[in-house]
């Protein structure tokens, strides 16, 4: 089975809180995104962001240029229809972060919370490291 079609099947599946990974709010996360920018108007990347509610708390706490990008269609949608009309204020990106085509230099802050350990091929880190480090900006630029 590919990558595509096992996280597919696991968020066809599993509801958000049966995954091992599930935290209701990502505290440790959202402090880390401040530090780093603190300015609402940075640009955000959540890699694997699936059905994370990170983005829900960034929303709420003002922040405006997000992008999720996940593998998995499925769970992009599940997160669009819990977020209802605030869906249309986020980037939605449904691919594989180390083949996917992403603007260089577009992003203050690269979030991956999972998907870097399920990356089990050398060749698949290293792509997706050098993707990170190329699409980075100093976070300290936002403002």
């Amino acid at each position: 089975m590919d990558s595509k079609t096992h996280w597919e099947k696991i968020y066809n599946t599993k509801a958000p809180n049966q995954v091992s990974w599930y935290r209701p709010h990502l505290e440790t996360s959202l402090s880390l995104i401040h530090r780093a920018v603190g300015a609402e108007s940075a640009s955000i990347i959540d890699v694997g962001g699936g059905e994370s509610t990170l983005v829900d708390d960034l929303l709420a706490r003002g922040y405006q240029n997000i992008t999720i990008l996940d593998l998995s269609q499925t769970a992009l949608e599940v997160t669009k229809k819990r977020l209802k009309e605030l869906a249309v204020c986020v980037q939605w990106l449904a691919g594989d972060v180390t083949k996917i085509g992403l603007p260089r230099g577009a992003y203050n802050v690269w979030h991956d919370r999972a998907v870097f350990h399920f990356l089990t091929i050398i060749a698949s880190r290293n792509a997706q490291l050098t993707s990170s480090r190329l699409l980075m900006t100093s976070g300290r630029e936002a403002t």
